[in-house]
């Protein structure tokens, strides 16, 4: 769409891509050698091929100039068994690996994983590259320029409740995150009353504040719920104003001012649509076709789903409770996308894929329905 556009994608790439003949000012500013990461989790890229990486553990956010701003081409992806191949190259097998996130780097069409290896407290993190030859590489941190922030405000470290409610809130200190506009948008939850936290941290990086405490109401539930955090978002445009739009676990769909993401703000979402309970939101992208806007969001349990632009846009508060099916902004299921773990855009015709293939998992790249 010409107006009101969803952008997410499109403006990452103008970003990276731009970068790639400009000056690395932004890279120049990373001063650390080599980052230490306690964990990996959350990836997006932003300009000159510096990746910034979510580790939940440490309650930060890490930027890594990977170095890879060397402009690729659109090859297709085809590697099976990238489970087996990234516990390989990581000395272990492929169940004792966990392959956290996906992102692309829209510079070199170049594929980052997020790994741990080995479970639980004792796990180690790795960022591998894979290239569209199925090439493996992965990332020396100590031989790389990095920078880092913490965030202020973190669940502490520690295990409670018992049974099925046992739980470790740190690990969801930081659920998503995406670069835009020279910021770095955090979610995931707090210490504070309103735990479930918006971030909006500039970048280079000096501090971050304490974000914004969110609440939405929960068609499904009946009322408003703070403490659930935003499994993964994305961004769009409403107008000239910057929006995200952000999905919860069992699934509400809600929209969201970037210019409401302050420190110590108490800010409410607009819940345009209820998607179904006994779901987890995986991953989402933006993509444009034939002219218009289009969300594509990877499911647990509700396969892939594509929703309009005009339809996020349009889409109304719910706040009355709705229990049963979806109800609210509509969607149609992409029925021949099945198993995806993770989803990233790869190109303007293509998006990259973690795909559950049997036992194994590969990474592939599928033309944009």
């Amino acid at each position: 769409m010409k107006r009101n556009t969803l952008f997410a994608a499109s403006l990452g790439l103008a970003l990276c891509a731009g970068s790639a003949q400009a000056n690395h000012h932004l890279t120049n500013s990373l001063k650390d050698k080599g980052a230490d990461l306690k964990s990996a989790g959350a990836l997006a890229f932003g300009p000159e091929g510096i990746l910034f990486v979510g580790d939940a553990k440490a309650a930060a956010v890490v930027a890594i100039a990977t170095g890879d701003t060397k402009a690729g081409g659109k090859g297709a992806f085809k590697v099976s068994g990238i489970d087996a191949k990234v516990a390989a190259a990581l000395g272990t097998s492929a169940e004792n690996i966990l392959i956290n996130d996906l992102a692309v780097n829209p510079i070199s069409r170049n594929a980052y994983l997020s790994v741990s290896r080995g479970r639980g407290n004792d796990a180690k993190a790795a960022i591998v590259k894979v290239d569209a030859t199925g090439k493996l590489n992965v990332l020396k941190l100590k031989g790389l320029m990095s920078a880092s922030v913490a965030l202020p405000n973190a669940p502490e470290d520690k295990e409670t409740g018992q049974g099925r409610r046992r739980r470790n809130n740190r690990t969801s200190s930081i659920t998503d995150l995406a670069y835009v506009d020279g910021k770095v948008l955090v979610a995931g939850l707090s210490n504070e009353e309103f735990a479930s936290n918006l971030r909006s941290i500039p970048f280079p990086f000096k501090q971050a504040g304490k974000g914004a405490g969110v609440e939405i109401f929960h068609g499904a539930h009946g009322k408003f719920e703070t403490h659930s955090p935003v499994r993964t978002f994305v961004p769009f445009n409403i107008g000239n104003e910057p929006h995200l739009l952000a999905a919860y676990q069992c699934t509400p769909l809600v929209r969201f001012p970037i210019s409401d993401l302050k420190a110590n703000a108490k800010i409410r979402g607009t819940t345009i649509a209820e998607l179904g309970n006994r779901n987890r939101p995986l991953d989402m992208i933006v993509y444009n076709a034939g002219g218009k806007d289009y969300v594509l969001i990877a499911n647990s349990s509700r396969g892939i789903m594509k929703l309009s632009a005009d339809a996020v846009e349009a889409g109304k508060q719910i706040a009355e409770q709705r229990a049963g099916g979806p109800v609210g902004t509509s969607y149609e299921t992409i029925k021949a996308w099945t198993g995806i773990d993770q989803l990233d855009k790869l190109d303007g015709k293509h998006a990259l894929v973690v795909q559950r293939s049997g036992e194994s998992l590969d990474l592939v790249s599928k033309a944009l329905p």
